[in-house]
């Protein structure tokens, strides 16, 4: 990192920020590297403002202590967190692998023993979080990654519960969680045993693992929860007899005969080659700088350092191209057909203002508004699909004057709507898209 005066990237702190990994309703995740070690971080932003008027300040904090109080190998590692004057920021482990549900989506369902590996994991995780009285409530394949030696790791527990939460009647009271995932007395509201209902979405979780598929999927809302009041799904013919008691046993509708953890690390099926994860805990769980987040008071701000605006697309450089390559398959660049991701790229052979005219030209056509900011761009479907709007993140990456890497990530939406979305505007825009067959780069005129 130059430090003699010369323009810096973005960063904040000691962090230098990348691109976007991804977006949520109260913000966004940044790739980012600790420019004194040059490790890679994930970061989360939130803007403070946002955060205030949605009144978010408390569902905040719990998401910090309760990070701060799970520790495991199976869990995203929370390092720190951090404040500016109108952000506030959270700097956890990168996971270059994706999310389980991508794998899924890939290559269709796995085979027993790779699911029973990562049911395991899960478990363990999920056990040791109901031990410090953290209940996760929004356990489902989108919030479960992979790291680079295959490992899951449980991410996201912005919906989560502590013990404090509790009633008098020792049970959660919160209707939250994903439909297809959440525990039946969940949705009635009248409470309900916050690890009860997170073994269940464990259950559910297994079923997708080795089915492929979902066992309560309907597009009707008040059917799929009459689907999932009855527990009324259908294991495959392709599960084994000893899985198959397992997850019957697992998605009992009725909490109190529900197997509880303990009784089902005891299955002779979940015990086959599990390896519990051995760390070491921690001793002292600092939570002091929780409520500086939000003072008023300069003394434990970070500073931003933001590179003045151009009028020029983001460079794609070697650290970028790295963590691309880690996150993603390469080879996805130039295939036409990818299957079920959230993320898509394309290479364009041609100015990044005329690559931007041309996104949003052949976007408007397909049914979907623009909405444009420099060299970014943010379409939304005029269709209400399955799961809302597809409303997908656009960013252009210069690599050459006459090159760019353009990103595309799925906002909202269903993920086959999106696959759909790529393959029609991919199409599209063809007359601009580099491909392995393309002509060779001239390196004197960028062709």
């Amino acid at each position: 990192m130059n430090k003699e005066g010369k323009s810096l990237r973005n960063h904040v702190g000691k962090y230098e920020f990348g691109r976007v990994l991804g977006e949520g309703s109260f913000g966004k995740v940044y790739l980012a590297r600790n420019m004194e070690t040059g490790e890679k971080r994930a970061i989360k932003v939130f803007n403070k403002d946002r955060v205030v008027k949605d009144k978010m300040m408390e569902q905040i904090k719990r998401e910090i202590s309760t990070m701060k109080l799970v520790n495991h190998p199976n869990i995203v590692h929370l390092y720190e967190v951090m404040a500016s004057k109108t952000k506030i920021f959270f700097v956890l482990e990168y996971v270059n692998g994706g999310e389980l549900f991508n794998k899924i989506a890939r290559h269709g369902k796995l085979r027993e023993e790779e699911a029973r590996k990562y049911f395991q994991q899960l478990i363990n995780a999920v056990d040791y979080c109901h031990s410090k009285g953290v209940y996760h409530r929004d356990l489902k394949l989108e919030n479960l990654l992979l790291d680079e030696d295959d490992n899951l790791k449980i991410s996201d527990f912005g919906l989560s519960a502590l013990s404090q939460q509790i009633r008098e009647d020792g049970l959660l009271h919160t209707t939250c969680g994903t439909p297809n995932y959440v525990a039946p007395e969940v949705i009635l509201s009248k409470g309900y045993d916050g690890a009860k209902a997170d073994l269940w979405s464990c259950g559910v979780i297994l079923f997708v693992l080795m089915a492929g598929y979902l066992p309560f999927d309907e597009p009707n809302i008040m059917n799929l929860y009459k689907k999932i009041y009855k527990a009324d799904f259908t294991c495959p013919d392709w599960f084994s007899s000893a899985a198959r008691r397992l997850i019957i046993r697992i998605l009992e509708p009725n909490p109190k005969n529900r197997i509880s953890i303990s009784h089902m690390m005891e299955f002779l099926w979940f015990k086959k080659g599990y390896k519990p994860a051995r760390f070491r805990e921690q001793k002292y769980i600092d939570s002091s700088d929780i409520d500086l987040l939000f003072s008023s008071s300069n003394d434990h701000v970070v500073l931003e350092h933001k590179e003045p605006n151009d009028l020029r697309p983001s460079f794609l450089n070697a650290f970028d191209i790295i963590s691309l390559s880690e996150g993603l398959n390469l080879s996805g660049l130039f295939e036409k057909e990818q299957v079920g991701k959230q993320e898509m790229m394309l290479i364009m052979r041609c100015s990044a203002p005329e690559i931007m005219s041309k996104l949003e030209e052949s976007a408007k056509p397909l049914g979907f508004s623009v909405k444009r900011h420099d060299f970014k761009m943010r379409l939304e479907g005029s269709e209400l699909g399955h799961k809302g709007h597809l409303t997908i993140s656009t960013e252009v990456f210069e690599v050459l004057p006459l090159l760019s890497v353009v990103g595309m990530k799925r906002a909202r939406g269903d993920t086959r709507e999106f696959d759909r979305f790529y393959e029609n505007y991919s199409t599209a825009l063809k007359d601009i898209v580099w491909t392995a067959e393309a002509k060779p780069l001239d390196q004197t005129n960028g062709y």
